[in-house]
């Protein structure tokens, strides 16, 4: 399972997309796939709408504009990689006609079968859970080897580097001691979901080269959470 940041995507505009980048991904991406790799892909949607930060409106429907900025990733994002030769799919946490299915697990494996990239759209569906969560809860759901995070940051450190530039990258660390020291590699929700479903994580810079074509082929350049 890989989890793209929509802020990255944005490249320097920081909003809306970057085709250059975007692109760069997918070729990354397609390493892998041309290797029979099972993909499935969750974006944030941090290039145009988080919804924690739209105060001046009810939470509830600035968490709905935020799940629908997902939606529109997903489109732009996989056809791009269409246009690379890769076969994908797009499933959402509610129905769209004429655009996407809503998750339906025996349809997701169907398209594995058919060797698609799955991408997965709309976080939860709930206001209040973060795409972080989303992600998690459809990599449990599928049985996911791994959690990939490509982010705008580097790996996990031990303080926000932002606020503390002394702060340490961590290599290795486990799951329950992220939560237990609160560390922001994701958000607690799917931090708490990850620990109680074994699942590791690897986190990275969606920004370096190569990244995400190593992280697919099993070498984290950044920090590996290891499931307890």
């Amino acid at each position: 399972m890989l989890k793209l940041s929509g802020e990255a995507l944005a490249g320097d505009k920081h909003t809306g997309f970057d085709l250059a980048t975007v692109q760069t991904v997918a070729g990354e991406v397609k390493e892998a796939w041309d290797k029979g790799v099972e993909i499935a892909v969750v974006i944030g949607g941090g290039n145009f709408w988080r919804g924690r930060t739209g105060n001046e409106i009810d939470r509830v429907k600035s968490d709905q504009i935020g799940m629908l900025a997902t939606v529109m990733n997903a489109l732009y994002v996989s056809e791009v990689f269409r246009s690379t030769g890769m076969k994908t799919a797009i499933f959402g946490a509610f129905d769209i006609p004429g655009m996407m299915p809503v998750f339906d697990k025996d349809a997701v494996e169907q398209a594995f079968s058919e060797h698609r990239v799955v991408f997965f759209a709309g976080g939860t569906g709930h206001p209040y859970f973060s795409t972080d969560t989303g992600t998690a809860l459809r990599a449990i759901e599928i049985e996911a080897d791994e959690i990939l995070l490509a982010k705008a940051v580097d790996g996990v450190y031990d303080a926000d580097p932002k606020e503390h530039p002394d702060a340490k990258r961590l290599d290795t660390i486990s799951i329950s001691e992220v939560v237990e020291r609160g560390l922001k590699a994701i958000d607690l929700a799917a931090s708490v979901l990850c620990m109680e479903n074994h699942m590791p994580l690897g986190v990275f810079s969606l920004n370096k080269p190569g990244n995400i074509a190593d992280a697919l082929n099993g070498h984290i350049d950044g920090t590996v959470i290891t499931a307890d």
